[in-house]
């Protein structure tokens, strides 16, 4: 079983995530690619994928969207599994409507889709990001849970090991 795990992140939270998800995968014996979706060439060889993006303005970066786009026909054939990370100001880091991520999952019929909390660092963002940020209401701190982050990768390969 081999899955493509990719992630878009602006400030390291998402990518945080990845690799969480990519080891506790891996030490279900799983082969776990890793790669930015901007750097992805092919699909070719993959049984299953793992798509992740920071969440900005309730959407997908946009390179995770293209992703989604250029591999729109692969991505519908394999199980796919996709996670957001943002949204801090929400309760728990909860969408509260699902549809708001974008029409990227939409296109695709993604096995499951979760939102984990991120964190908000107003020093690592520029002045606009800052200003979004405040006016959407989030909260500064730390709120990633990478024990949830391992529980939803446990998840992830218990069904592909059924599956395979």
């Amino acid at each position: 079983m081999k899955i493509l795990l990719t992630s878009s992140s602006r400030h390291g939270a998402t990518d945080e995530v990845a690799g969480a998800i990519a080891e506790r995968l891996r030490a279900f014996g799983i082969d776990v690619d890793r790669a930015r979706p901007e750097d992805v060439t092919s699909v070719e060889g993959y049984d299953a994928f793992v798509i992740g993006s920071a969440i900005y303005m309730t959407r997908w970066t946009d390179e995770a969207v293209d992703f989604t786009e250029r591999f729109h026909k692969a991505l519908v054939a394999h199980p796919v599994w996709a996670f957001s990370v943002g949204l801090s100001g929400l309760p728990k880091g909860r969408v509260a409507d699902p549809r708001r991520i974008g029409p990227v999952l939409l296109s695709m019929d993604p096995k499951d889709h979760i939102t984990f909390p991120g964190r908000f660092d107003p020093s690592e963002l520029s002045w606009r990001e800052r200003s979004i940020a405040r006016m959407g209401g989030a909260s500064e701190g730390d709120f990633l849970d990478l024990d949830a982050v391992r529980e939803w990768a446990d998840a992830i390969a218990t069904t592909l090991i059924a599956q395979a």
